[in-house]
């Protein structure tokens, strides 16, 4: 057993499924939702929105690591790299006022996906992001998104970095 572990027996990852291509037919994370993508970290639109922050952001690592305690330094910093890049795109594309990151590890943290990720929220003034409850979002809601800071990415940012 890991230090600090909390996935339930047989737990079957949602973001491991997304980094290795695999959907399931649901309301979850799509290949299409994917912004950027690298060989330590992958970035993609969340499906659960807030409703002043739509089209959010997770960055997990490529690797399965459950929470921060188990999270590599050299991984920490890809992830963060990668948040900049979504930062930028947001503010560019978005209009945001703003961006907030934020990352919970273990139940009382409020981590629910025991795979360790870091939210990118492009804010507003007065959006009240920390007095709002969030919502699942439909599949084809996410990828005009998407589209737009994967297309500022590509336009913006040298492929080749990071690789």
């Amino acid at each position: 057993m890991k230090l600090y572990s909390h996935k339930p027996e047989a737990y079957e990852c949602p973001f491991c499924r997304v980094v290795s291509g695999k959907e399931k037919p649901n309301k979850g994370t799509k290949q299409r939702d994917i912004i950027y993508q690298n060989k330590h970290v992958t970035a993609f639109i969340a499906s659960k929105w807030w409703p002043n922050n739509i089209g959010h952001v997770l960055v997990v690592p490529n690797e399965h690591f459950e929470n921060i305690y188990e999270l590599p330094a050299e991984v920490a910093a890809e992830i963060h790299r990668a948040a900049q890049l979504t930062a930028f795109a947001m503010k560019n594309t978005y209009g945001c006022d703003g961006v907030s990151t934020r990352q919970h590890n273990e139940p009382a943290g409020n981590q629910d996906v025991w795979h360790y990720h870091l939210h990118v929220y492009p804010r507003y003034e007065n959006d009240n992001l920390y007095l709002t409850k969030g919502y699942y979002t439909e599949p084809d809601e996410r990828p005009f998104y998407a589209d737009k800071l994967r297309s500022w990415i590509s336009e913006n940012y040298c492929s080749t970095n990071n690789r």
